[in-house]
């Protein structure tokens, strides 16, 4: 048994935490899928940190699930992620049913905007909007706190950040660095889909990554030719498929007409067999 308190209702996580804020206590929320890894503990040590009393959710959303996505056999390992949760300081783990999420007649369509149109909102294009009924529904629930989102999903930390300055939400938005493994992957759920052959090729991405931030910090300043190199690398070095490798200005998601020395996102995507991958890092002119 871990000493963290798993509550499983709307009702009983709200009263937790209202008596929680009335004393003046800071709330701190992750909003996660489960089957946590490092990255995952990254951002409950950051909330842990920061909050007096920290809420880990997890839900596995089916509203951000295409019909030919991995919905029915997304990982999951419920003891696991107690363990996790306890041992980074979690107080509360929300582990709501689909019925306590989305209540007849349901939580009401989010607008996701512009933000949400591209890169993956145009690979996965019922994905963001899916995300932001979940997300906004966990804000409503647990109330005023600061929220710890990973930086290695960049649009979907960018389109939270938009919701809740759009629909004026008392929460705050906290972006954490992408943790990764000893050869640079990023840390992702969807890894476990990876065959031992897949695993090897991987690292590529964030090698591609690293081809154009030194491409930037060398002085090159057209979008296209690091585009280009980037989409190169992962060409040359794996039997994966690239979905885009771009660069883009981080607050539009839109192509810059030339890389300024405010600097750019590098966004790179690629599927490996059952395993589609997605990284970025930030690339600053030296």
């Amino acid at each position: 048994m871990t000493g963290v308190e798993v509550v499983e209702t709307v009702e009983g996580l709200r009263s937790r935490l209202d008596a929680e804020r009335a004393t003046g206590r800071r709330v701190g929320l992750v909003p996660t899928m489960g089957f946590l890894h490092a990255g995952h503990a990254s951002l409950i040590d950051a909330a842990a940190a920061d909050n007096d009393v920290t809420v880990v959710s997890v839900f596995v959303n089916p509203l951000q699930f295409a019909s030919d996505e991995d919905l029915a056999d997304y990982p999951r390992d419920p003891e696991a992620d107690m363990e996790v949760c306890w041992l980074h300081g979690a107080d509360l783990v929300f582990a709501p049913s689909v019925a306590q999420m989305y209540p007849e007649p349901g939580v009401p369509d989010i607008e996701v905007g512009d933000l949400a149109s591209s890169f993956e909102g145009a690979s996965r294009p019922t994905h963001f909007g899916g995300v932001a009924r979940a997300v906004s529904r966990l804000f409503d629930i647990v109330g005023t706190c600061r929220t710890y989102f990973g930086e290695k999903d960049f649009q979907q930390l960018a389109v939270v950040r938009q919701m809740v300055a759009d629909y004026n939400i008392p929460v705050e938005v906290v972006g954490c660095p992408t943790v990764r493994e000893h050869d640079g992957l990023a840390l992702s759920s969807r890894n476990a889909y990876l065959t031992a052959a897949e695993r090897r090729e991987a690292p590529v991405l964030y090698r591609a990554l690293m081809v154009g931030a030194a491409a930037v910090a060398g002085g090159e300043t057209n979008p296209d030719t690091v585009s280009m190199l980037m989409a190169e690398m992962v060409g040359s070095a794996t039997t994966g498929e690239l979905d885009y490798a771009a660069v883009i200005d981080p607050d539009t998601f839109e192509a810059p007409p030339r890389i300024a020395r405010a600097g750019v996102r590098l966004l790179v995507a690629c599927r490996f067999g059952r395993a589609r991958l997605i990284d970025n890092m930030a690339a600053v002119p030296a």
